[in-house]
């Protein structure tokens, strides 16, 4: 007897969890664009951009050019991120804010191919390597 395969629940991002990963991201940015970024604002707009492209890559998601369009914004705040830990000096280039920007964008346009549960499980896979430093 053949089994039929259960569908999984599959819970929408909503439009709440959708601002908030926006907020976080917009607010990091323009705290860069003002001259008031820090650590924490770089940590909440590199976990932001870095749980999106993650989660897009285990879904499988296919949307053009997306993770290509996340990993140069990435490659940014890792060069901002070293330029934080040896200089004391969070910031975003002039050079850098394109492709950041272009990052924020491609992250909220993604977001709601997502679902809640695949969000939090990479979140929490994201947080425990860093906290292995796997």
């Amino acid at each position: 007897m053949k089994m039929k395969k259960r569908n999984l629940l599959r819970v929408p991002v909503t439009k709440g969890l959708k601002d908030i990963y926006a907020m976080d991201m917009h607010a990091a940015y323009q705290a860069a664009c003002l001259g008031r970024f820090n650590v924490d604002a770089f940590g909440r707009l590199a976990a932001a951009v870095s749980v999106v492209r993650t989660a897009l890559v285990r879904h499988e998601t296919r949307i053009e050019n997306a993770v290509e369009l996340l990993d140069a914004t990435i490659a940014v705040l890792q060069q901002v991120r070293h330029k934080g830990d040896t200089t004391g000096i969070w910031e975003i280039t002039a050079a850098g804010r394109p492709a950041v920007l272009t990052g924020i964008e491609v992250a909220e346009q993604c977001i709601g191919t997502l679902d809640v549960a695949l969000l939090a499980e990479t979140a929490e896979q994201l947080l425990q390597e860093v906290g292995t430093g796997s």
